[in-house]
């Protein structure tokens, strides 16, 4: 199995998050989900969704 890193986060509550990562805080959940994929696209990762109203950008 492969592993990656976590590059950024992207949420709506960020109070659900801690770490060394950069964290974008969206105004809503279009924004957030525009966010994370422009900025996987740039970084040429993936977006997993931890469903608490976050986003995690990956790279593998």
């Amino acid at each position: 199995m492969s592993k990656g890193s976590i590059v950024a986060a992207v949420t709506i509550a960020p109070d659900n998050i801690q770490g060394d990562v950069p964290i974008i805080i969206a105004k809503d959940e279009d924004d957030r989900e525009k966010l994370a994929g422009h900025i996987a696209n740039v970084l040429q990762s993936t977006v997993h969704d931890l469903g608490n109203g976050t986003y995690i950008i990956v790279q593998h």
